[in-house]
């Protein structure tokens, strides 16, 4: 903790903490996590500067009490001269590295990472909206969101239901939502809803497909008919610039004609 009082102890823990960032800034496994590491790092490099132009001040006005170890004053003069110089050119080059630090969060903050090579995707089972969400927004409120998960759940046609997801490019590295919906998880599924636009969505985590696994030289059988709110889910191949890939499109099309993106 700091004492703001005793210079020595605070010394002694700015140390013992820059150490341990050495450390663990050796390997990062979270790049995420690297622009607030930058951040704090630009806001010690301000301190830095602010500090050793204070020692270099201190020892100015201490400069009558200095000496060396054989008592020469005329020596300690040089030797305090040399320091405060020393001290004042450490300052500056601390003012410069504030600048190229704060450059550095500048550009950092815009960087968006991607998960690594998640274990897990999910797949889009299904999606409704209108009048058609409006007994699962019924089930959600009269008897939870396990309720209305188990209902959607007989939308899902197990492999039949991947395979088409990953025709259509319904797959996901998280669960598919947006900052407007609720989100709530039951084992494998994630249902998504949003009653003010109304909405609800499920989706399932599968396990992430081996890309070093050989092409299945099997056939794919043709499609059975679905369920007739199925039919709602997949929009259109294309996305718009404005959509995510990290939700449906029909959460973007509920959301953009609503006027929520922009």
């Amino acid at each position: 903790m700091p004492t703001f009082t005793d210079p020595q102890a605070a010394a002694r823990e700015a140390a013992e903490a820059l150490r341990g960032l050495a450390h663990a800034t050796i390997t990062i496994e979270d790049p995420r996590a690297m622009y607030e590491v930058i951040g704090d790092l630009l806001a010690s490099t301000r301190y830095l500067a602010q500090v050793t132009d204070q020692l270099a001040r201190n020892h100015h006005r201490s400069a009558a009490r200095a000496t060396t170890d054989h008592g020469d004053p005329l020596a300690a003069r040089t030797l305090l001269g040399d320091t405060i110089d020393a001290l004042r050119t450490a300052s500056a080059r601390m003012d410069q590295a504030e600048v190229s630090l704060d450059q550095a969060s500048g550009k950092a903050g815009e960087i968006a990472w991607k998960p690594d090579d998640p274990q897990h995707r999910w797949v889009s089972i299904v999606f409704i909206q209108g009048e058609d969400a409006d007994p699962v927004v019924e089930i959600i409120d009269r008897q939870g969101t396990d309720a209305a998960i188990e209902y959607l759940a007989a939308w899902d046609h197990g492999e039949e239901t991947v395979s088409d997801a990953m025709e259509n490019g319904y797959v996901y590295d998280t669960a598919p939502h947006s900052a407007a919906d609720r989100l709530a998880t039951s084992g494998d599924y994630a249902l998504t809803y949003s009653p003010d636009l109304g909405y609800v969505g499920l989706s399932r985590r599968i396990d992430a497909p081996d890309p070093d696994a050989p092409a299945s030289g099997t056939t794919t059988a043709p499609p059975l008919s679905e369920p007739e709110p199925r039919r709602e889910r997949h929009r259109r191949p294309a996305r718009p610039e404005a959509s995510s890939w990290f939700r449906p499109d029909a959460i973007d099309e509920v959301a953009e004609n609503r006027g929520l993106l922009r």
